[in-house]
């Protein structure tokens, strides 16, 4: 059997002008991995990374940890969904980051005022009644995610191991094929995917597999390490 282990991005830098960047607990997340991955042996035949900066500097800190050259190939197809075109259709007037930042400032907890809309255009989205106001629908997202897993399956042959640095997004598209669940509960499964969690597949030539989803005991000697966004 192969494995493709898939792995969540560290935190990213949310409230801060740039979100794609880890933050200094995200970097961290990413050497506590590495450090758990090569204590259990694994030893990756390839490392395949999202387009993200997120998703190349938890490479970076978990490679660097596994003592292992920081080489990987990159394919956009592992990226996340673009958010924030999502709330922006969902709420135009977003479209002005000052609004949206005045506008979640009055509230009485802006970050879960945030969370609240972006729930709202989360649904907005994946019910698929609103295709044409987004340049990749929830099913086209699914779809893509679905692909990357199998082509990469096919290119690695026989009895192969794969490390895959994205996001939860494609980590939940590619659960929501593999057990069959609702659009609904994909998402659902998303909110709950911690920064820096292992998601493994195993392969054969019948098919692949989810053999765990959203490890993160590597974490659990520090509860500060466990972090959702």
């Amino acid at each position: 059997m192969g494995a493709i282990y898939l792995i969540r991005h560290g935190q990213a830098s949310f409230g801060a002008g740039d979100y794609d960047k880890l933050s200094k607990r995200g970097v961290e997340q990413g050497t506590v991995l590495g450090r758990a991955l090569a204590a259990r042996g694994v030893t990756p035949d390839r490392v395949v990374c999202g387009g993200m900066l997120r998703h190349r500097e938890t490479a970076q800190a978990c490679l660097d940890a596994m003592k292992l050259a920081a080489n990987w190939q990159e394919d956009p197809a592992w990226n996340e969904y673009d958010h924030e075109n999502m709330v922006e259709a969902y709420r135009p007037r977003f479209r002005n980051k000052a609004v949206m930042a005045a506008e979640l400032a009055a509230s009485l907890n802006p970050r879960r005022a945030f969370q609240d809309v972006f729930a709202e255009a989360m649904k907005r989205w994946i019910g698929g009644e609103h295709d044409a106001d987004y340049p990749e629908s929830w099913v086209a997202f699914c779809a893509r995610c679905e692909d990357a897993a199998l082509r990469l399956q096919t290119a690695l042959g026989r009895s192969k191991t794969a490390l895959v640095f994205t996001s939860g997004g494609p980590i939940s598209a590619v659960a929501r094929h593999l057990l069959g669940l609702s659009s609904e509960r994909a998402i659902r499964l998303n909110w709950t995917l911690a920064n820096a969690a292992v998601t493994k597949l195993i392969y054969s030539e019948r098919g692949i597999y989810l053999s765990t989803l959203n490890e993160h005991a590597h974490f659990e000697h520090d509860s500060s390490l466990i972090t959702y966004r």
